[in-house]
Parts: structure tokens; sequence; C-alpha cells
């Protein structure tokens, strides 16, 4: 079978079905696992738990755990160079959730 580059390939294809192969890329992009966002921010977990002053293996439970605080998810993404906002998304529309995260907790893994 003759290989085609991805240029001949995209040619080929209709414009919805890029739109909706580049609206999947971009719901990808921004939805992320933990550990898939600190590869994307280049770090390991060994770099992030020195910035967080934690064990490594405190990094990959942050990254498998289903619940956590939301201080210590806002420490994580500070870690990454990031800010958490928390969002209520309504069918009427959305509000920002301010004032959950413990500031202590934010403020130590900034140094």
């Amino acid at each position: 079978m003759p290989r085609k580059n991805f240029r001949e390939l995209e040619a080929s294809m209709g414009q919805e079905r890029i739109a909706a192969s580049n609206a999947r890329v971009e719901k990808l992009i921004k939805e992320m696992p933990l550990n898939r966002l600190r590869e994307a921010r280049h770090l390991t977990q060994e770099h992030l738990a020195n910035i967080l002053a934690v064990d490594q293996s405190a990094i990959s439970q942050m990254e498998r755990r289903a619940d956590m605080y939301v201080s210590t998810l806002a420490a994580f993404v500070k870690a990454l160079g990031g800010e958490l906002e928390l969002r209520a998304v309504f069918a009427d529309g959305e509000a920002r959730i301010t004032g959950l995260a413990d500031q202590s907790l934010t403020a130590r893994s900034s140094k």
C-alpha cells in the first residue's frame, strides 16, 4: 500500500472532517490528566516534587488520584506555572468559584 504524506491526506478530506478533527484535537489539549499536563510542561515527577517539597512518590500518587483537596490541586498547578480556576457550569451560564484553595499551601509551593 503506497504511503501518503499528511498534506495529501488532509487535501483528500472534506472541510467538515478537517474541522471535526481540529475540534477533537482542541478538546484533547484542553482536557488533560495531571500526568500529561506535567509532561506537557516538560517537568519530571522528581522536579515537581522538589518544587513542592514532597517525595516523588507523592507526585505519583497525586497524578493517580481521582479525588483530592482543591488546595493540593491548586499547589500542583501552581508548581507547573499555572493557576487553578474552578467553574460551575449550568444550562443558563457559568460562575467562577473563588476562595476555596488554602492560600498557605499555595504560597508554600511557589518557593
